[in-house]
């Protein structure tokens, strides 16, 4: 058992990659005595129960979190509001509530109000995920060396931020803390962003190859270029829309950035201005080489750069 950090009851509610994960790696350290694993699915349920990575698990949020010391809502953004209504009501005082949801100034608000007094919620994002979702895949080393933010606001008990701050250093995470409003615009620019451009460029370019155009194969012919720009266009389409929808402010002011990015690149290459095109060109590439000289690896949403990540955890 770590002596710095322990919690008597734990219940997870979505027990996929993410709250999978976790419940692996508490396991493993000895930071929760029991875990409760809370779900829609009772066959991820018993998956995880089978795997030892909850010690049981219940279809209801109510009973789940029953006397625990430690919730986390690890479920898809547009189902926090719902669970945490379910929840609360009987959650005990001192209880400490995090999330880790890619959107936090939208879920703060929703999940703030919902607190009973002594409740403490402490926002959160871990940026890291894999192709895969379920309890069959919990990792243990999913978070090492991937970053996780925290979105303390005025109201956020100093001693239950410290806790998540040491769960998620355990977990092997780089901890940020920032506040919610920039964390979105950054997830705007750097994640939500990306994934719209890819979603649209598949859309384009299948509209194009679909045109009729004589001995057009363009899906055949498609090359790294395009498989690596769209590649997360394989994300789920559910998901992403609730991200969009709740990251909407943010996100529009950003997406209208780049649509003037677009439009001044349109008209050097209409005008032929090569010494224009190849300026832009080499701004974007230099700026690109300076924050990311060497790869990082896959670090999936959490900038959700994956097929399946901890806002699918909900089974």
């Amino acid at each position: 058992m770590t002596n710095k950090l322990y919690f008597e009851k734990a219940a997870i509610i979505g027990v996929g990659l993410i709250g999978g994960s976790l419940a692996m790696i508490m396991k493993q350290k000895g930071i929760a005595g029991h875990i409760t694993g809370v779900g829609r699915g009772k066959e991820n349920l018993n998956t995880a129960k089978r795997l030892g990575l909850v010690d049981e698990c219940t279809l209801e949020a109510a009973e789940g979190v029953k006397d625990a010391d430690l919730v986390i809502a690890a479920v898809p953004v547009l189902k926090i509001e719902a669970v945490i209504k379910a929840a609360a009501p009987h959650l005990k005082k001192g209880c400490i509530v995090t999330d880790v949801g890619s959107v936090k100034q939208a879920i703060v608000d929703i999940v703030e109000p919902l607190m009973p007094e002594g409740v403490h919620f402490v926002p959160g994002h871990p940026i890291a995920g894999k192709e895969v979702s379920g309890a069959a895949c919990a990792d243990a080393d999913l978070f090492v060396g991937k970053r996780c933010v925290l979105t303390p606001t005025e109201n956020t008990d100093k001693g239950a931020l410290a806790k998540i701050r040491t769960l998620w250093q355990e977990a092997g995470s780089e901890v940020v803390i920032m506040d919610a409003e920039s964390h979105d615009w950054i997830l705007a620019a750097t994640s939500h962003l990306p994934h719209v451009v890819a979603y649209m460029l598949v859309n384009t370019v299948s509209e194009v190859g679909g045109s009729g155009r004589k001995g057009m194969d363009i899906f055949k012919l498609s090359a790294g270029g395009f498989r690596d720009t769209t590649r997360i266009a394989s994300s789920p389409a559910e998901m992403w829309s609730d991200i969009c929808g709740m990251n909407k402010r943010a996100l529009s002011e950003i997406m209208e950035n780049f649509q003037k990015r677009l439009d001044v690149m349109k008209r050097l290459i209409q005008s032929n201005d090569i010494t224009g095109i190849n300026k832009e060109f080499a701004r974007a590439k230099s700026f690109r080489d300076s924050f990311n000289p060497k790869p990082r690896g896959h670090e999936g949403p959490c900038e959700h750069e994956h097929k399946h990540d901890h806002d699918c955890d909900h089974d």
